[in-house]
């Protein structure tokens, strides 16, 4: 009897296996509907496939449906998935007007390759299959997008399909019900709609203008995340945006990530780039003085904005974009202090991370990729330590194999929202690489000196992926202490305009970002709007409040709370925001 870990490896596989099986009865679908068809790549992802495809016209959502009816016909006949083995000489015959196969048939080392055919569909395939058509259970296509043929902007752009695949009928409806979920929680969405951010055409791809009820969202988050800092012994800096392209190439990022770099610019015979990343500049802080070994560790901490070129095709929204600002920081060490440093900082994530309500999430160790800087030793040694760490605080995770960076191994912590979707947050890596190639040392008690060990270290990673995270698992309902606008009076006539204005002064004296609707409208529309755009409480107040010096307090629920004394109401609103609680009736 196998281990319910094993069973469910093997369930796993399975599922994945009908999801890459229903990939290619979609393909014989679309040849279908477009005989004229040419396939790229059809590999399964989580949750489902997508399948690529080079077509006479463009794709609408009404196409969808139309493809779906075709698949279900092609698994009602119940067909085989029959693998076969050719040599690559007949396998470029077979597909002699799909060039697309005819490239990937070209980088295969092996002399035979192997197709499977369900009824008159043929396809280039490793498999496996699922034994026939009629195995395959319960799927939806769920998106069209563009895709760059390998992902190579300078290749054609061809159609990809995305679909979602179960094996139970049930399992399907309780994803797509999460997906519509998610489709309303989508950032992109309620920024707009609640006027947080965007990202001007005028401007650029990628780079985001934050408006101003996104800005005190930001600020707020700064802030708090600045008092923490200093609490824990970090200095904060701030350093140039741009930097002599001659540092970049001693730091190694021009060979390593030339291609995320923007182009350089001449400015007095000089070539300078836009930062990629704040370390460079943190060590030149640290290098503008000899530190002694007493004086280690030392940590500077930066809301430092940095700039990448992206493709346009993997922008999205905030979560993906060309100019963000990391919380970022660089502790530089002793080496027997690298331990409780890295304790430190996941001490100091796991309280962020709880502090804005992502109760769970995931920690992946990455090790050595194929280009690194360093010894294999270095390597070693690091990686065993950041293990350590992890053991020393009672963490479990993953190994990430791979998935370092070039110049040193790293810990990635991944929270999860309300939807259970995994949104990269802290990550802690260990350099070995930066202080030698910038000689950045330190006076021993051996009188001699020694290079320092640098960590680099987000705990939010970049400011705008993570507020997009927030705004997602919220729905945009924020907690009281996040929340743009925390209350809005509502007098219910003019002659109520001067109560409601001296409450809300009351309340912004006390630190309460409050605002009066003064609008000649009705109570319930204000009340409506302010719902819709979820502010947590409503004062709303008539002749009984304003002679009584009272409220009638409502929730953005639509709850409605006893009527109450202004100063008891100040001193809920203040306890949820020091407290930063989410129940709002705290």
């Amino acid at each position: 009897m196998g281990s319910s870990k094993e069973q469910a490896q093997s369930n796993g596989e399975e599922l994945e296996i009908m999801r890459h099986s229903t990939a290619h009865v979609m393909a014989e679908a679309v040849q279908s509907i477009f005989p004229q068809a040419k396939f790229g790549i059809g590999p399964t992802i989580e949750n489902g496939f997508y399948y690529d495809f080079d077509l006479p016209r463009s794709l609408i959502p009404d196409d969808l449906p139309l493809i779906e009816a075709k698949m279900k016909e092609i698994i009602a006949s119940n067909v085989p998935f029959i693998r076969q083995e050719v040599t690559k000489e007949e396998a470029r015959r077979l597909f002699a007007s799909q060039l697309y196969k005819l490239e990937l048939i070209d980088e295969i080392a092996d002399e035979k390759v192997s197709l499977y055919q369900q009824g008159s569909f043929v396809d280039l395939c490793r498999g496996p299959h699922v034994s026939s058509t009629g195995e395959i259970k319960a799927f939806k296509l769920v998106s069209i997008a563009g895709a760059y043929w390998r992902g190579d902007e300078h290749r054609s752009m061809l159609q990809r399909i995305y679909g979602v695949a179960f094996d139970t009928k049930e399992a399907l409806l309780e994803y797509l019900e999460r997906l519509d979920e998610a489709a309303k929680r989508d950032h992109r969405k309620l920024g707009r709609d609640l006027d947080l951010f965007s990202i001007r055409d005028e401007a650029g791809p990628g780079l985001v203008h934050w408006h101003p009820k996104g800005a005190v969202i930001r600020r707020v988050i700064e802030n708090f995340l600045t008092e923490e800092l200093i609490k824990r012994g970090y200095d904060i800096v701030y350093t140039p945006h741009i930097a002599k392209l001659d540092l970049w190439k001693t730091s190694g990022h021009w060979e390593f990530y030339r291609d995320y770099l923007y182009s350089p610019m001449e400015v007095e015979g000089q070539e300078y780039i836009i930062r990629p990343m704040n370390c460079l500049g943190h060590i030149l802080i640290y290098k503008t003085r000899l530190h002694s070994y007493r004086e280690l560790p030392l940590r500077y901490a930066e809301f430092g904005t940095v700039y990448r070129y992206e493709r346009s095709g993997v922008l999205h929204g905030l979560s993906r974009v060309r100019g963000f600002t990391q919380d970022d920081a660089h502790i530089f060490c002793r080496i027997d202090q690298l331990e409780d440093e890295v304790v430190g900082v996941l001490d100091f994530a796991r309280f962020m991370v709880d502090t804005f309500g992502f109760t769970n999430y995931q920690v992946l160790l990455s090790t050595r990729p194929e280009k690194y800087s360093g010894t294999i030793q270095v390597w070693e040694n690091a990686t065993e330590t950041l293990g350590n760490a992890l053991a020393r605080v009672g963490l479990d995770y993953q190994i990430d194999p791979g998935e370092g960076v070039f110049y040193g191994p790293k810990i990635d912590i991944k929270f999860k929202d309300a939807l259970g979707r995994a949104w990269q947050g802290p990550t802690i890596q260990v350099d070995f690489n930066l202080p030698q190639r910038f000689n950045v040392i330190y006076i021993g008690e051996d009188n001699q000196e020694h290079l320092v060990v640098m960590i680099h270290r987000t705990l939010l990673g970049s400011m705008e992926r993570f507020v997009a995270s927030l705004i997602e698992h919220y729905g945009g309902a924020f907690p009281v202490w996040l929340a743009p606008l925390q209350v809005k009076v509502i007098p219910v006539a003019d002659r109520h305009l001067d109560y409601a204005r001296r409450l809300e002064a009351e309340l912004k004296s006390e630190g309460v970002r409050a605002e009066v609707d003064a609008r000649s409208e009705r109570v319930n529309l204000k009340i409506r709007q302010a719902q819709l755009d979820k502010i947590p409480y409503m004062l709303v107040v008539g002749d009984k409040e304003a002679t009584t010096s009272t409220v009638s307090v409502r929730l953005r629920s639509g709850e409605q709370l006893a009527s109450q004394p202004c100063d008891s109401f100040k001193e809920i609103v203040k306890q949820a925001i020091v407290n930063k609680v989410k129940d709002l009736r705290l």
